[in-house]
């Protein structure tokens, strides 16, 4: 029921809208003067029953389950989880809400077909209550806005006033989101390190997190050092720019520069199709086409090729960064002034040398900016590097080996049935602050060599 509450909710909208429209444009057409136009009346209508009621929607949806879940239990019959723990508490309560979806396994407690019952019944009763009530607050709102209506009302200022908390709203979302994101890593991290030493965690060249997860399992002792990850994260990155930034420089240069306006015209859409490619695409074609053609040419000429490579990964996700450098270096060609080129070619200056001693040179922060941005999403690339590199970390620059990455043993590390409390998982967390930090290291280098070298042109 959850859609017709939107539905509800976008009818009530357009008929706000339509009443103040309908009653701002009979008060001008009795000859009254409007302080602000019919359309900011709409407008206002429009808005004083979107934000609110869309709101309570979100919060009813987001609520709901928990309330559900919580009267369901508060129904078993008493006794019924004394001295269980909260894992085994769980499991009943999602015992209980397959059987009220009608997925049933086995032959189910009475009690249970019953706590069904009860939560299919409170649902149902919590979805009609939202329709009732996005019902009753849409008109309510309707009537208020529908009351505001006056030559003299400044419907645009409070259409402003709208606007501008929700984009302030926005904002502040987005700020909390990432303040949100940088404590969770700070605080998952500082479990880690409270288990691994610090110096055996950034110093360390040993990378196997494989613990017990039980006290009569026969497991290795865990080995922390993220020196082999970064290695491979890094001879990936460096292999990936090796062929990105070669490629995406020189289209980008022919297709500003020399390129006539017919095949830039089509050249430069299909260039940019490649950003828009899944990376799983971009993992198939490594792992199918790459990687073996790697390995039949390494066996060729006598080198020993691992099946999974650095240098397979590398090279299809830097043609993955073409289109990302070449779009960077033909937006900072491109912001260069004209009468820079102009002048350098009525100074008797070729075509060429006019790219290269001019406007090459003055759009070099820009190019240095798009190339370290383009270094920050060859680290924090996953999929690629899942399917084609490997998963074994080890100590090597040799790019045809079988490396690992950062973000692949994360990916690693938190599928499995080991507790979050335990070193293993709780190792992602370091891994992702890690990174997380290279990162920002990379972006403000790059803001700073955009805006220290940045000319400014009259």
């Amino acid at each position: 029921m959850t859609s017709f509450a939107f539905v509800i909710l976008a009818v009530a909208a357009v008929l706000g809208y339509s009443l103040n429209w309908q009653a701002a444009a009979a008060i001008r057409s009795g000859g009254a003067r409007l302080h602000s136009l019919t359309g900011y009346h709409g407008s206002y209508a429009l808005l004083m029953v979107l934000v609110p009621v869309f709101v309570v929607i979100l919060l009813w949806i987001a609520l709901q389950g928990s309330v559900v879940s919580m009267l369901t239990m508060r129904g078993l019959p008493a006794g019924t989880t004394d001295g269980l723990d909260d894992g085994a508490v769980q499991l009943i309560l999602a015992e209980i809400r397959s059987l009220a979806a009608g997925r049933v396994f086995g032959t189910p407690e009475p009690w249970k077909l019953k706590a069904a019952e009860n939560y299919v019944t409170l649902d149902r009763t919590f979805s009609i209550l939202l329709l009732v009530v996005v019902v009753l607050l849409s008109a309510a709102l309707i009537w208020v806005s529908r009351r505001r209506v006056s030559a003299a009302f400044r419907a645009r200022q409070g259409v402003e006033r709208i606007v501008s908390g929700l984009m302030i709203f926005c904002s502040l979302v987005a700020i909390f989101t990432t303040v949100g994101i940088i404590a969770s890593l700070v605080f998952e991290t500082s479990k880690f390190l409270s288990m691994v030493p610090l110096t055996e965690f950034l110093f360390g060249t040993n990378w196997e997190p494989q613990i017990p997860i039980r006290a009569d399992q026969v497991a290795a002792v865990g080995a922390f050092g993220w020196v082999p990850v970064f290695m491979g994260t890094m001879l990936i990155t460096v292999v990936a720019l090796v062929v990105a930034v070669p490629v995406g420089l020189m289209s980008a240069i022919y297709l500003n520069e020399f390129a006539p306006r017919a095949v830039r015209a089509v050249a430069k859409p299909v260039l940019e199709v490649l950003a828009g490619v899944p990376t799983v695409v971009y993992g198939f074609f490594a792992v199918l086409v790459v990687a073996p053609f790697i390995r039949t040419w390494g066996q060729a000429i006598g080198l020993d090729v691992s099946p999974n490579t650095a240098l397979a990964a590398g090279g299809v996700m830097g043609i993955m960064l073409i289109p990302f450098i070449s779009s960077f270096a033909d937006d900072a060609l491109s912001a260069v002034p004209r009468s820079l080129r102009d002048g350098a070619l009525a100074l008797g200056a070729t075509r060429a040398e006019t790219m290269l001693n001019v406007l090459f040179p003055a759009a070099i922060p820009g190019i240095v900016g798009g190339v370290l941005l383009a270094v920050s999403r060859a680290i924090g690339e996953t999929m690629i590097v899942v399917m084609a590199a490997g998963l074994m970390a080890k100590m090597t620059f040799n790019p045809l080996d079988s490396v690992t990455t950062v973000t692949v043993q994360i990916v690693t590390l938190l599928i499995g049935d080991t507790s979050f409390d335990n070193p293993k998982t709780l190792a992602a967390f370091a891994l992702g602050m890690m990174l997380f930090l290279v990162t920002l290291v990379i972006n403000v280098f790059a803001l700073r060599i955009v805006r220290k070298y940045r000319e400014i042109y009259d």
